[in-house]
């Protein structure tokens, strides 16, 4: 593995710390970060960061979601999992999504999931709640597709809704039944689990790599990885990779009632299960089996790096569901993560997207538990004025928490004579503009704006990412270069770059570019043109609103449906007695904090004339409302009151699902108020309005719900 980069906008301040300006760079930066993560994870089978790093980031940003849940971006970590597939291979969509897990650190974090689980049913606090628990192995997730019992299709994992086809591949991996053999197997079953390789046949590879004199692998996992994704079966063959087959994803007929007995079916089909597994009757029993295997670690044959707990009973799964990215009903506990001692050389201040100087230390590179690691976060000015590090102390250098990697500690005993105390620039390091701490602030912010070239240069990057307007061929190299050289200041001028190519205006034309040439620059203008016709979600998150993320920005357009509607909106709602604002504010998931930066952004003269000009040069498509058959679809729903079936979050969930829009209040467009016992004012603002009325019963009646 490789070194480790700490760069972003907000990574040096703590969560508890950040304000919500500073949570919303944050967020953006841990999407960033983590997606090309994944993208070397996943994709690539070449990692740049241990497990442990990966998941301290993951850690954060689920603790700033938990903190900030309005300021949750549609392109979060934990609302997809994965990479997109790689080229090479056949993509496979998968029928249910292969969805990854939250992450518990310790004992705490566990004790909260039981406690999520209890309040999300509803059940007491005596109620017995089984959980399987299962050694987390490290290696590559897959599914098998078997029709009559006889294998069809194999499929990596991917980004969770599309992998690659490796079907010949997994033919001949060990471990992997081409027939299943046993009694009533479903026509048509999919086995999902994790390629791997043994510590010893790992060894035995790497010894055999060596000898002729080709590349070693970094470790099991992605040896297991780069065989399974060999474009020649034969290769794959050669290669002592595994199968543990211990889930599902689409099955034509339920095959158990619970996970404990699933498992011993998959074993009777011929499958091999991920051992040791226990089924666990309380926390403490959960807890007693994680720390048997934390210490059973270095003498199993294969590599796992935490353990899994999954609710035993089917029907609860269903009824839990999942929460973006991850269901409700399992967590991986992952083992502790190193720390170790190194020299902070220097220390960098960069300038993020929204201004934010970030300091980041250099380190002599020191090797964490297998990881190279270089640079590191130091939280903000204040964190380095407390800890009073220094350039030329040593350090301790720690590899789990919020932050991953950063310093925790000064060695004060090794500190050289002279080191002097690290000065806080007062100017941004870009641009030149001041710097200033607002007041309750941690964070110092450049005031450059639009000068300055780091933030300039990031809304746009920003505007042509993948889950934004997703234009193939332009990336953050290109966009510097365009920046650079005056051809691009704004979003609209990415679409008028072919007319003035074609006009002379740019000297040289792109197509004399060095790195460049007539095919490159007929493939951009192509790409460009492909995109002049976008859904209005994705124009809203492409502009870079501070806190509207791809969820915010797909509540906003399923609320409006179209941008002109929304403008009008947003600019009545500049009144803030308006019905305009107040309806804002009362889409679930906005709330006043979020509501005052959108309409603040449309307020703003420059923002709508970059919104103009760019509407010159695009169509913004109106939003594909969820498709339904549900009487329930595209009505608005407030439930208030005590629900006594189901919990709150459960009704909201099963609503959302359903294709309603939940609403935090009760007014003109609200299409159904869900009372329960203990409703106030809401039902008497809805009997004013003569909105309708529905019980529990009543509610579960219409949606065809027990």
């Amino acid at each position: 593995m490789s070194d480790e980069n700490a760069t972003g906008s907000s990574a040096d301040i703590d969560v508890e710390a950040l304000t919500e300006e500073q949570a919303t760079a944050e967020l953006q930066r841990l999407a960033r970060e983590i997606a090309e993560h994944d993208r070397n994870y996943h994709q690539l089978d070449a990692p740049t960061i241990s497990d442990a790093d990966y998941d301290a980031l993951r850690r954060r940003n689920q603790a700033l979601e938990s903190r900030f849940p309005e300021f949750v971006r549609d392109d979060s970590p934990s609302r997809r999992v994965g990479a997109a597939p790689a080229q090479g291979f056949r993509k496979v969509r998968h029928a249910q999504p292969m969805l990854s897990l939250d992450n518990a650190f310790d004992d705490e974090d566990v004790a909260d999931f039981y406690g999520r689980i209890q309040r999300f049913l509803g059940l007491d606090a005596d109620t017995a709640i089984d959980i399987v628990a299962e050694p987390k192995i490290d290696g590559l997730s897959a599914a098998l597709l078997y029709e009559n019992g006889e294998l069809v299709r194999g499929a990596t994992r991917g980004d969770g809704e599309m992998g690659e086809d490796v079907t010949n591949n997994l033919r001949v991996t060990g471990d992997v039944p081409q027939w299943l053999n046993g009694r009533e197997v479903p026509e048509r079953l999919e086995v999902r689990g994790e390629v791997y390789m043994r510590r010893e046949d790992f060894l035995a590879l790497n010894e055999a790599q060596t000898s002729r004199e080709k590349q070693a692998f970094a470790n099991p996992r992605n040896a297991a990885a780069g065989s399974l994704r060999q474009l020649d079966p034969g290769i794959t063959k050669t290669r002592p990779i595994r199968f543990f087959g211990y889930a599902w994803g689409e099955v034509s007929a339920p095959i158990a009632d619970s996970l404990w007995e699933a498992r011993r079916r998959l074993a009777e089909w011929g499958f091999t299960l991920n051992e040791p597994a226990r089924r666990c009757e309380s926390l403490e029993a959960v807890l007693e089996h994680y720390r048997i295997l934390e210490e059973a670690r270095a003498t199993l044959p294969f590599d796992i790096d935490g353990v899994v707990y999954k609710v035993d009973r089917l029907d609860w799964q269903n009824r839990l569901g999942m929460v973006s990215r991850a269901p409700r009903w399992a967590m991986a506990h992952k083992f502790p993560a190193e720390k170790a001692q190194t020299v902070l050389k220097s220390i960098d201040v960069q300038v993020g997207r929204t201004g934010t100087l970030t300091p980041v230390a250099r380190l002599e590179p020191v090797t964490v538990g297998g990881v190279v690691v270089s640079n590191a976060t130091l939280h903000n000015e204040d964190e380095i004025e407390r800890k009073d590090v220094r350039p030329g102390d040593t350090v301790i250098v720690q590899r789990a928490g919020d932050v991953i990697p950063q310093v925790l500690a000064v060695v004060r005993e090794c500190r050289p004579k002279g080191a002097k105390r690290f000065k806080f620039p007062d100017v941004c390091p870009e641009c030149g503009s001041a710097a200033i701490r607002e007041e309750d602030e941690a964070a110092r912010r450049c005031t450059g704006g639009l000068i300055c070239s780091a933030q300039a240069v990031e809304r746009l990057r920003h505007f042509v990412s993948r889950n934004a307007f997703d234009i193939e061929g332009i990336g953050e190299k290109q966009i510097l270069a365009f920046w650079q050289n005056g051809l691009v200041k704004e979003p609209a001028d990415l679409f008028t770059l072919e007319s003035r190519n074609e006009a002379g205006a740019i000297d040289p034309p792109l197509q004399d570019w060095e790195g460049w040439g007539e095919t490159s620059v007929r493939n951009l203008f192509a790409a460009t043109n492909l995109r002049r016709d976008i859904g209005i979600d994705r124009f809203l998150y492409a502009l870079g609103i501070r806190h509207v993320g791809q969820a915010t920005a797909r509540l906003l357009s399923r609320h409006y449906e179209t941008l002109d509607r929304f403008l009008d909106a947003m600019t009545e709602a500049r009144e803030r007695d308006s019905e305009a604002y107040q309806d804002l504010v009362d889409i679930d998931g906005i709330g006043p904090k979020v509501a005052e930066i959108i309409v603040g952004f449309f307020a703003e003269p420059r923002n709508r004339q970059a919104i103009d000009d760019l509407r010159d040069q695009i169509r913004v498509q109106d939003a594909e409302l969820l498709e339904s058959e549900s009487e329930i679809a595209g009505k608005t729903v407030v439930f208030t009151g005590t629900l006594e079936t189901v919990t709150r979050a459960e009704a909201k969930a099963r609503a959302e699902a359903l294709g309603a829009k939940v609403s935090g209040s009760v007014g003109a467009k609200t299409d159904y108020v869900v009372a329960g016992p203990g409703a106030g004012s809401k039902l008497k603002r809805a009997q004013e309005l003569d909105v309708t009325v529905l019980s529990e019963a009543d509610w579960f009646a219409l949606i065809g719900a027990p």
